[in-house]
């Protein structure tokens, strides 16, 4: 076991975490001082509803508490007024069906960016993702379970209000791809086993620049026809050769334009594809840029173009738009489509797998990034993803965000439509039902609400995230996978 302590855990995961793409970032002093106070509060929190300190921080009244708290530092810390708040019942913290009409739900929720690691690849003999990620310490007692399918299940179905996910390939070349579509199919047929058909689907991962160009294109009709793809995952920053979707620079081959041209031919045709999060490539820092988005989704407008992550960064403060930010991080993506002419209602949807992980404890930023996304491509055009288990359960980030708002104030400053409860159904998963054209599954198997907010109580694997947490874990993740 790695020593860690079950009683320190905390329901709304702030502490330095990534996804393998960015290194992570330090607690800022508004996350500590939130880490501080939630843990002074909660013993007193415990007493009051009659339950150990552990069972209380991992019921929903305990996450209510901390978001409450969150909410209050931010307020405490800020020059100005945050652009943005948790709005929950005064005593949501101490009140669990107060907690529950805050952050309790019967929403379609769809995450299309869902990650699950073969385990014979993270072995010491395969990649050695045992001994370099967290996840290998996940809680039980042999580091082979925190690999499996049946913990990826338990992460996403069990601990959170997850309804269906998207199996979301990764940029790793051969046989050292530890989410090969095998592994896709494993976890689709599991979750097919518990819960019926439909929970689970499957992104194609083409890599257009490795190896013959030809057989790669070639490829994905033999991927359609074996399997059923929900969409096409692409990577233009790494993975091999970097390239961009619309091929706009002079010398550059010709992938992104033939890479497009097989998704119309073979279909569906849906590309998934990262932008965002550069800063970990730095010789091709500049192709996970989504400049490109615009000019490829306006040449190719029967295609739909969903970007994950938005095109955010890292470490760069997300603001208002100005001239000034018009290529700084998620503004970018806005940049690139209002050139294009691409705005509400287009075939450009802006994805928030990390994205939001990475602004739900700044409630200004956060504000500043949906406010911008819903502006410029509509509330039917905003997808939800976590990007889990990298993070482990997704459910404080759904907790979060069904309690989110963005100010009046901000609304008025800025033009940012409200965050209406409709709004966040449809961003929850009503929009990426409709563009995957599936049918939504509401029902969380045969267990109710309550049911499994008790199972998730006492879980022995608890609230954790399974991501690496410092810069060494990172770079040695990235050159284990070979992808830069």
């Amino acid at each position: 076991m790695d020593g860690h302590d079950p009683d320190l855990e905390l329901p709304i995961k702030l502490e330095p975490c990534s996804n393998g793409e960015f290194l992570p970032r330090p607690l800022t002093p508004v996350e500590a001082e939130t880490i501080r106070r939630t843990r002074d509060a909660a013993d007193d929190a415990a007493r009051r509803l009659g339950v150990s300190r552990r069972r209380f921080l991992r019921s929903v009244a305990g996450a209510a508490l901390m978001l409450g708290i969150l909410d209050t530092t931010n307020r405490d810390a800020a020059a100005a007024a945050p652009g943005g708040r948790f709005r929950l019942p005064p005593d949501a913290g101490r009140d669990l069906d107060a907690a529950r009409s805050a952050l309790g739900g019967d929403e379609f929720i769809l995450d299309v960016q869902a990650h699950y690691l073969n385990y014979d690849l993270a072995e010491p003999g395969g990649l050695g993702l045992g001994a370099l990620f967290p996840q290998q310490s996940c809680g039980e007692d042999d580091p082979r379970a925190c690999f499996s399918v049946d913990h990826f299940i338990e992460e996403m179905f069990l601990k959170s209000d997850t309804s269906m996910v998207v199996m979301s390939a990764l940029p790793i070349p051969g046989d050292a791809n530890p989410l090969s579509i095998d592994d896709m199919e494993l976890v689709k047929k599991t979750m097919t086993e518990l819960c019926g058909r439909g929970r689970v689907l499957l992104h194609g991962g083409v890599l257009p620049s490795v190896g013959d160009p030809q057989a790669a294109l070639d490829g994905m009709r033999e991927l359609r026809d074996e399997h059923k793809i929900g969409a096409w995952k692409v990577y233009t920053h790494v993975g091999g050769e970097p390239w961009w979707l619309d091929d706009h620079e002079a010398g550059v081959p010709q992938v992104g334009t033939a890479f497009l041209e097989q998704v119309r031919e073979v279909g569906p045709k849906r590309v998934c594809v990262h932008k965002g999060f550069g800063a970990i490539s730095p010789s091709n820092h500049e192709y996970a840029s989504p400049i490109d988005i615009g000019p490829a989704a306006a040449a190719n407008p029967d295609i739909d173009f969903i970007v994950y992550h938005s095109g955010y960064e890292i470490g760069e403060p997300e603001g208002p738009y100005t001239e000034d930010t018009a290529d700084v991080g998620v503004n970018r993506l806005i940049t690139s489509a209002r050139n294009a002419d691409i705005g509400k209602g287009g075939n450009v949807y802006a994805e928030l797998g990390s994205t939001w992980r990475g602004v739900m404890s700044n409630p200004t930023e956060a504000a500043h990034v949906l406010g911008k996304l819903l502006a410029q491509f509509g509330p039917d055009n905003v997808v939800w993803g976590t990007d889990s288990i990298w993070y482990g359960s997704p459910q404080d980030q759904i907790q979060a965000f069904r309690s989110f708002e963005i100010t009046p104030e901000f609304q008025e400053q800025y033009g940012y439509p409200e965050l209406t409860p409709k709004t966040k159904a449809k961003i929850l998963g009503t929009n990426s039902a409709r563009l995957y054209d599936v049918k939504p599954k509401r029902e969380q198997c045969e267990f109710t609400t309550e049911e499994l907010e008790e199972v998730r109580q006492v879980l022995p694997t608890g609230m954790r995230t399974y991501g690496p947490t410092t810069a060494t874990q990172v770079r040695a993740l990235v050159e284990a996978h070979g992808i830069v």
